[in-house]
């Protein structure tokens, strides 16, 4: 499903974000990036959806190289990837349906697809019925889950999550990666970079552990720390 090789990213001021990166993630697998602030996470993510380049390596997606797509095969590629930021970034003048409804329209959906596809992905998400409501009007957790409806709206086949918990206090954050978890369940890869050491150390899925741009560990049952392993199951 995703697969780096050889990848490093040079930054012209000279920093360099990642270093010789070399892993495989599996249709269907759920994984845990992380690291210390300037590990190397974010470059890490816009890599992968073509919101940067790596300066050498190959970086392939659904089994096809994102190197050298032309503009119409990026906006397919980013159609197929559904991102979650820490900062929801929903548009404050839409309502909940309309925010979600925006990223089938970007991308010429029909009309019926999208006012059959839209009701779904918020009762999915426990939102139906606050469609009509606006991101103000929101929790905190309630616009986390706005965005990550708005990120499987379209069956992507992955769902990258950045810091999706950053803003959240706790109880919110588990209700949140309990929905990530069920989404994963469907058949969705799903890679959640995060700081949320309680979280990865319970939830025991892959880690990917970044270091000053190197992949220092990459462990399957894993905790933050390389050696935790009493953590509980969801």
């Amino acid at each position: 499903m995703i697969q780096m090789v050889g990848v490093s990213k040079l930054y012209q001021n000279g920093v360099a974000a990642l270093h010789d990166i070399n892993i495989h993630i599996e249709k269907g697998e759920f994984v845990f990036l992380i690291g210390q602030s300037g590990a190397g996470k974010t470059t890490f993510i816009r890599l992968l959806f073509r919101e940067e380049l790596p300066s050498t390596g190959q970086i392939m997606v659904g089994g096809r190289s994102i190197i050298r797509l032309n503009r119409k095969e990026i906006a397919i590629l980013r159609r197929n990837i559904g991102v979650v930021f820490q900062d929801f970034r929903l548009l404050p003048n839409l309502n909940v349906y309309e925010n979600v409804a925006f990223a089938m329209r970007v991308t010429e959906c029909a009309k019926n697809d999208i006012s059959r596809r839209v009701p779904e992905v918020l009762d999915l998400v426990g939102l139906g019925h606050k469609s009509g409501s606006m991101p103000a009007q929101l929790s905190g957790g309630e616009q986390q889950r706005v965005a990550i409806a708005r990120a499987i709206v379209n069956k992507p086949m992955v769902v990258i999550a950045d810091e999706p918990t950053g803003n959240l206090d706790p109880e919110t954050s588990w209700d949140l990666m309990r929905l990530l978890n069920e989404i994963n369940k469907t058949g969705t890869t799903v890679l959640v970079a995060t700081h949320a050491r309680d979280i990865v150390d319970v939830m025991r899925k892959r880690v990917l552990a970044l270091e000053n741009g190197r992949m220092m560990r990459d462990d399957t049952g894993g905790g933050y720390d390389e050696n935790k392993n009493n953590g509980l199951l969801l």
